[in-house]
């Protein structure tokens, strides 16, 4: 196979976050996220909107409130030109008569949304929007072009405009139980030991493995 040249952007290549992210109102868990920005800019510049700590608003002014933050899992898939909305109401008050960011009253207009989780595993689908103060759980995955307005659980697929939950990956019982290993939790040299179980769809291997290991490195 013909590799690109490493400074064409390609299809095949992605943008793994802890390299590039450097916004401190970011947190990226662990070293295998990644962005496909093939057909877009990079990860701080395409997908996270209206999150101060970027170069410019770090240096031309001070945050008049607490700035929601971004945490995103290890494992994490983004598709390509999806966008993850921050910065709160981007202050439009719905509750007020007029919605226009008067700079008088910007301090007032201004209303948190909390901070925005991508649980680890999870799968962001090309050109989804997940809207400020979302938590995306564990393993879920967000279809194309599906507009998240809250949360979204652990191992459910979810799609639409405003997306709506769709169906869980597997039964409620096998999901309980994924949760309860904690897999994203275990060390570098458990998970790359239990990969091919984790490739696979047998729960009871895998918790029979994870028990195994676990009984060995004691």
């Amino acid at each position: 196979m013909i590799k690109p040249p490493e400074a064409t952007k390609h299809w095949s290549k992605v943008e793994y976050l802890h390299e590039t992210v450097r916004n401190p109102n970011i947190h990226v868990r662990g070293t295998h996220s990644y962005y496909s920005n093939a057909w877009s800019g990079s990860f701080e510049e395409s997908v996270v909107r209206y999150l101060y700590g970027d170069d410019y608003s770090l240096k031309a002014w001070e945050p008049a409130w607490p700035i929601d933050q971004l945490h995103i899992g290890d494992y994490v898939c983004i598709g390509a030109e999806a966008v993850i909305l921050l910065g709160g109401n981007h202050t439009h008050r719905t509750d007020w008569f007029s919605l226009y960011p008067f700079p008088e009253f910007i301090v007032d207009a201004y209303a948190g949304k909390g901070d925005t989780v991508i649980g680890d595993g999870a799968w962001i689908g090309m050109r989804a929007m997940i809207l400020p103060g979302v938590t995306v759980g564990e393993g879920a995955i967000i279809a194309s072009g599906a507009i998240v307005t809250k949360d979204v659980a652990p191992y459910s697929v979810v799609a639409g405009n405003p997306a709506v939950p769709v169906k869980l990956r597997f039964t409620a019982a096998t999901v309980d139980k994924l949760l309860a290993l904690k897999v994203y939790d275990w060390s570098p040299a458990k998970f790359d030991a239990l990969k091919p179980l984790l490739c696979a769809n047998d729960i009871e291997a895998l918790e029979l493995a994870s028990t195994r290991y676990d009984e060995v490195s004691i």
